[in-house]
């Protein structure tokens, strides 16, 4: 993990010099809107500390990984994506990692997306 950084946009919004319509937080993530949606329901779901990738992230911390998971889950149970032990009516869970993976913010984050039929592949 490396700190806070003030030219990362999620640790900005982390820090709340940046207000996001949050969705569901806990001590360890943070979970809201997006601001350029793809999907009726887009929500981001980050962890409170700064790690760039899920690699780092998994390599420094797996029981945080497994938290931003759960974190996932909870937010498609919530928006209606899901019902607990269930997918329907079902939805997507996208993280981009590294520039070929198109990851544009350097902070590890999830996609949960859904609220409408989502088709494959995405792009």
């Amino acid at each position: 993990m490396s700190g806070p950084s003030s030219d990362c946009l999620f640790c900005r919004v982390v820090a709340g010099e940046i207000a996001p319509d949050v969705v569901r937080e806990t001590d360890r993530t943070l979970a809201f809107r997006d601001i350029s949606p793809q999907a009726p329901t887009h929500v981001l779901v980050v962890p409170r500390d700064h790690h760039p990738t899920i690699g780092a992230l998994t390599a420094a911390d797996p029981g945080l990984a497994a938290e931003l998971l759960a974190a996932a889950q909870a937010v498609a149970e919530q928006e209606g994506l899901a019902t607990a032990g269930s997918p329907e009516p079902g939805w997507r869970l996208v993280v981009n990692s590294g520039p070929d993976g198109g990851q544009t913010v350097h902070h590890v984050h999830l996609h949960v997306l859904g609220g409408r039929g989502l088709t494959w592949p995405p792009g």
